[in-house]
């Protein structure tokens, strides 16, 4: 793969600013299935990207590929996060390089309390927010800090999982389906924090299949579809155009 940063290209990619993080023809495969089909998309310091499709059209599969899981496997592409190149590193050296995912399923940590989730999020150094601001920005948290973290409900157990990427020293937020399973109220309290997360000026990329809910907090959305973007613009665009929303988002 070509190591070194890709300007000029990207320049017309991102025509308007350079980019913070940016993702140039990403091709990945789960084996020989081919899932991630040449996607490309940059998000600006400070902003959320809502990355939005149908079931299916490799959202998580792109998030997971950013993320440097490992699969679906990364065959060709480029993905730069503050000039550095994440395409070829692993997924604990993407997560060192500012990478923070909370993943669909949370994976909360059985037999360690609220408090030790995040204490053994901050056990490399540098760490991000301290225990105490993130419990000030999740109370409920503060409040079961004892309290096993898999014991919590579902949208208690979402705010573990947000907290705990946030304990580390993260450049970009990845949330895959954060509003999943939650009722209607806990959504609205996981906004909030999302909001007062942008205000800190945390970069954000949220898949999400209430795509209303994701498209009301993000500043712009890429649509994804069998696998290639067919949309990249405002947010505001695609409230906007029914038409777009029916063809791609099936709202």
């Amino acid at each position: 793969m070509n190591m070194q940063a890709p300007l000029e290209k990207n320049a017309n990619h991102a025509a308007t600013a350079p980019a913070y993080f940016s993702v140039y023809d990403v091709h990945a495969y789960y084996g020989e299935s081919y899932i991630v089909q040449g996607v490309s998309f940059n998000v600006h310091e400070g902003e959320i990207l809502a990355l939005l499709g149908r079931n299916g059209a490799g959202k998580t599969s792109t998030l997971r590929t950013v993320a440097r899981l490992g699969d679906p496997e990364l065959r060709r592409g480029e993905i730069w996060l503050d000039h550095q190149h994440l395409h070829s590193m692993k997924s604990h050296e993407a997560a060192v390089a500012g990478i923070g995912l909370v993943p669909e399923d949370r994976r909360i940590i059985p037999g360690l309390t609220v408090e030790e989730n995040l204490e053994l999020a901050q056990i490399v150094e540098p760490t991000g927010w301290t225990i105490e601001r993130l419990y000030d920005l999740f109370p409920r948290l503060g409040e079961r800090r004892k309290q096993e973290g898999v014991t919590l409900s579902g949208g208690e157990q979402q705010m573990l999982a947000i907290a705990r990427a946030l304990a580390r020293d993260i450049k970009v937020l990845l949330l895959d389906e954060p509003y999943e399973g939650l009722a209607p109220v806990i959504v609205r309290e996981i906004e909030k924090t999302l909001h007062h997360i942008r205000e800190q000026g945390m970069t954000t990329i949220i898949v999400e299949q209430n795509a209303i809910a994701a498209l009301e907090l993000a500043d712009r959305a890429v649509i994804l579809d069998t696998g290639s973007v067919a949309f990249d613009g405002t947010a505001r665009e695609v409230l906007e155009n029914e038409d777009l929303r029916h063809e791609y988002l099936a709202i």
